[in-house]
């Protein structure tokens, strides 16, 4: 990791909680348009948080193997700044939409796949990758945490870690994985989609604690 990491609230469902994600310091917000999620966004929703978000924090909108005719249905509509892949979307797939996007990558099971390197590479003009506990493929958001030292340490693109991350285990995820930037959603949560304020403005504050 050089200098601070990055921080992504992921799961944000309204106006108040982006100020306040915002306000706390995040550098990223997320939004979710997988229909199946707890923390499902409509595009009314999206849009009015977009609008409302402060200068110099991005929006970013989570997908999951959608068709491709929802992600463009979104984009007509809602300002993004980046877009995430979380399912088992191709290359082509993702580089179709012309829009800065990052991937995620599901750790589970990976070094049988041919590793971490043998995945990420597909993906050659992704900005960055996600790392999360699930299964390659499958949909994530598990709260679940894994192996952080299996994070790679060389890959020349951004790796952000995500999984079961909270205020409590944020620094000791950092001091292992030395990744650019973490992403959070149920670790700071009151009730999924609501965040709790006093545990987002601790989760950063630990993010930021070695930088300070």
């Amino acid at each position: 990791m050089i200098g601070r990491c990055r921080v992504k609230v992921c799961g944000l469902t309204s106006v108040a909680d982006a100020l306040m994600v915002s306000a706390a310091g995040a550098d990223a917000l997320g939004l979710v348009f997988y229909a199946n999620s707890k923390r499902y966004v409509s595009i009314e929703q999206a849009a009015a948080i977009c609008t409302a978000v402060p200068p110099f924090v991005a929006t970013v909108g989570l997908f999951l193997d959608a068709e491709a005719c929802w992600v463009e249905q979104v984009l007509a509509a809602v300002p993004l700044t980046l877009l995430q892949f979380h399912g088992s979307e191709t290359p082509a797939y993702c580089a179709q939409f012309q829009r800065p996007y990052i991937k995620a990558v599901g750790m589970k099971g990976l070094t049988a796949r041919g590793g971490f390197a043998a995945y990420a590479d597909q993906y050659l003009d992704a900005q960055g990758f996600l790392v999360d506990s699930h299964a390659p493929g499958a949909a994530g958001g598990t709260g679940e945490i894994f192996d952080w030292t299996q994070v790679p340490q060389d890959y020349p693109k951004p790796i952000i870690l995500a999984g079961g991350l909270t205020p409590d285990n944020l620094a000791e995820a950092i001091r292992l994985s030395r990744v650019y930037a973490v992403d959070v959603s149920s670790g700071v949560e009151a009730r999924p989609g609501i965040k709790d304020a006093a545990k987002v403005w601790a989760f950063i504050k630990n993010a930021n604690a070695d930088a300070a």
